[in-house]
């Protein structure tokens, strides 16, 4: 999950940088072919120094943090059951007694891990000013010059306090398994 919100962070900075903008792509259109090799003398001074400087790096997980979070929604919500299901021969009603239950469990799930707050604390509709930190805000409409902009707010926005998913501790085999499959013995 980590990957994912610094991928997002790092496309915003990106579109409102130019100057890191263009670093990122001479970084992603730097081959490694292209990198000179360094003589033989300077990586036999470096090389013990460096081996010894490097820290053991972490194995990552076979799991990835959208798949744990998408097995606790389905876990403790039925979240999957609900969207993978055809709704096409039940009635308005038994949906929405179905939507109750999926909404207030997934509603639980995500406050759990995420406890969501607005990002602006002003009600829809109220005039607000964006001056500095304007990755936080979706500027649209009629943009021109620069900050501050002034303007009507349409949607509060939503924010993480924090991000906790539980912890994986399955097998490589078993890693893209987001609700096995259930067998009952008789």
């Amino acid at each position: 999950m980590h990957r994912l919100v610094l991928a997002i962070r790092a496309f915003f900075q990106i579109l409102f940088h130019a100057e890191l903008a263009q670093q990122v792509a001479r970084i992603l259109t730097d081959d490694s072919s292209s990198s000179a090799t360094p003589p033989a003398a300077e990586t036999a001074t470096n090389a013990p120094v460096a081996a010894a400087a490097r820290p053991a790096v972490p194995r990552p997980s076979p799991r990835n943090d959208a798949l744990t979070l998408l097995a606790t929604l389905q876990r403790e919500a039925r979240f999957l059951d609900f969207m993978q299901e055809s709704l096409a021969a039940y009635s308005d009603a038994q949906i929405g007694a179905a939507v109750r239950d999926v909404h207030r469990e997934t509603a639980q799930v995500l406050e759990r891990m995420f406890a969501f707050h607005p990002v602006v604390a002003e009600g829809e509709g109220a005039e607000v000013s964006v001056s500095g930190d304007v990755e936080r805000y979706q500027i649209v409409g009629n943009v021109t010059g620069q900050p501050p902009f002034r303007g009507k707010l349409v949607h509060h926005g939503w924010e993480a306090e924090r991000c906790e998913l539980p912890i994986w501790s399955g097998t490589a085999a078993a890693a893209r398994v987001v609700a096995p499959a259930e067998v009952e013995v008789s």
